[in-house]
Formats: structure tokens, sequence, C-alpha cells
């Protein structure tokens, strides 16, 4: 248990997909993720995420895995531990005040390359200006925003926004200032809670290349079309059909219901679900995705 003179948060970042949509559970009307203190009658650091987030949400967690601790000294008022989780589920009714369910692309529109990110062009434009000079700067944007071409890497979400917030390109950056710009790319949150969720954003879209964690946020029978969808919305990229069906063949992570779906155009699609021994031991399993480059 957490000693008396440290004061303990626990922050959850709970995500679903839904229509094809990566979504973030969120409290005081998208501004902040769900989060409380641990308390003394908690058994443990998830029991006390748990009981906090079904508190200020209504809505109980399925997988959870921590992200990471970080601990800040308070003149007067001991040691201030922040912890944070991640954790998939199914998209529930938010039913809590305040609560609500939002695109994660909200927070980070830069992210979503499945259409093309029309604020690329200015992100580019505004970090030239603000690395006028500066070599490293400019290297550096480069690579991160794929200025010169040379590719994206979906991972490098927190990078990305750390290199925003330094140019104060994000609201975040300037928030305190005696003359703050109102211009900012993406939602603002409170405290660090965007830098949280880039943090989770980047865990899930790693972890879905060697685990196939994506069935936790699937119904229990689904399509092939449904299961790339949210491959897709989670790496925020496009997938080439044909390869990624071959791919999940070929790995064995799926298996036929028997039982045929019916889309909008009429025509059956054949439902599948995930194999019992991959839900059993999913840490054995890989996924590597087979993204469009």
């Amino acid at each position: 248990m957490v000693d008396s003179g440290v004061h303990a948060d626990l922050i959850a970042v709970l995500v679903a997909v839904t229509a094809g949509e990566p979504r973030v559970l969120t409290i005081d009307n998208g501004y902040a993720l769900p989060a409380g203190p641990l308390q003394t009658g908690h058994k443990s650091l998830q029991a006390g995420l748990r009981a906090w987030v079904e508190q200020q949400t209504h809505h109980s967690l399925g997988y959870v895995e921590q992200l990471y601790t970080f601990a800040d000294q308070k003149a007067g008022a001991g040691r201030s531990i922040s912890i944070s989780y991640l954790a998939l589920s199914r998209e529930q009714p938010a039913k809590h005040a305040g609560a609500i369910w939002r695109s994660w692309y909200d927070y980070f529109p830069w992210e979503d390359a499945r259409r093309g990110v029309t604020e690329l062009a200015e992100i580019r434009s505004r970090l030239d200006a603000w690395s006028s000079g500066s070599g490293e700067r400019k290297a550096r944007g480069n690579a991160l925003f794929n200025a010169s071409g040379q590719g994206w890497n979906e991972e490098l979400i927190l990078q990305r926004y750390e290199m925003l917030w330094e140019a104060g390109l994000v609201p975040e950056a300037v928030r305190g200032l005696s003359s703050p710009s109102h211009f900012g790319f993406g939602m603002e949150m409170t405290h660090d809670h965007r830098r949280i969720l880039a943090t989770a954003i980047a865990r899930l879209r790693a972890k879905i290349k060697y685990r196939p964690v994506v069935f936790e946020l699937l119904p229990n029978e689904f399509t092939l079309l449904e299961l790339q969808h949210t491959m897709e919305a989670l790496a925020g990229r496009s997938l080439h059909k044909p390869n990624f069906r071959r791919l999940i063949e070929q790995q064995d992570l799926v298996e036929e219901t028997g039982r045929s779906s019916f889309g909008l155009a009429g025509r059956p699609a054949k439902l599948f679900r995930f194999r019992a021994v991959v839900r059993a031991e999913r840490g054995f399993f890989g996924s590597k995705l087979p993204v469009v480059r």
C-alpha cells in the first residue's frame, strides 16, 4: 500500500472502437480522463482504478494494463505519484454527467492517415517557421512529420505531440501565459492528460503488431472486414485487404462460426471468432500489420 506521505492519483485511458473509429472515455465533457486518488480501502492499484472509473463514469473495465508512473515532490505536501492505465472495452453509453466518448483523433487529428491528414501541411509550415535557424529542429520535424518522404512511423505519437508542445502549437503549451495564443492543433485536455493519452495510443499501436488484443474491442462474432476496420482505426493507417486477410489466415488467429452477416448491400459475409487458444494465450501470439506504405 502507498505510504501515508505519498499522494497517488490513478488515471484511466479506456479505449473502444465503434463504427471504425477509435474512442476514448472522458469526463468533464472531453476535457479530462477518468482519474482519482488511491484510497486506503482499495486492495490494489487496479482495484482503486476500477472503483474510480466506475464511480465517475458508471462503466466497468475489462482488460487493464499499467502504462507508466511518474512522481513529483511538492513543497509541504509530500510526494505526488500519478499512475496511468490502459484499458480496452466495448463502448457502452456513458451514464455519468460529463462522461462522454470521443474519437482520439479529436485530440490528435494529425495521427489519422487513413483518409489523408489535412492538418499536416499547416503543421509542417508552422514547424518550418519555428525551426528557422535550427538544423536540429528542422531535421527532427522532418523525420517526425514525414516532410522529407522518409515514411510515417505511427508509433511516434508522443514525440510528435511533444514537438508541437515545444513549438507552442498545442493549447496546453500556452496555458497560463499572460498573452496566450488562441491557436492550437487538437482538442485541449487538463494537466498532462493529453500526453498520457498519446502514450496509451502509442502503446496500443505497438501492441497490435505482436498481440491480437483487438478481440477485446470486437463482439464475439465479427466479419473480417470489421476486424480490418478495427485494426485500421487503431493504427490510423490503411491496410492492404488481400494481404491482411492472407496474414490473418496464415497465423490461424480466427475460425469460422458457420454463420453469416448481411450488410447494407445485402451480401452475406462469413462470421468469424477468435480461436479459444488465442484468447487463453494471447501473450504468445502475434499479428503484424500489413500496412500500405
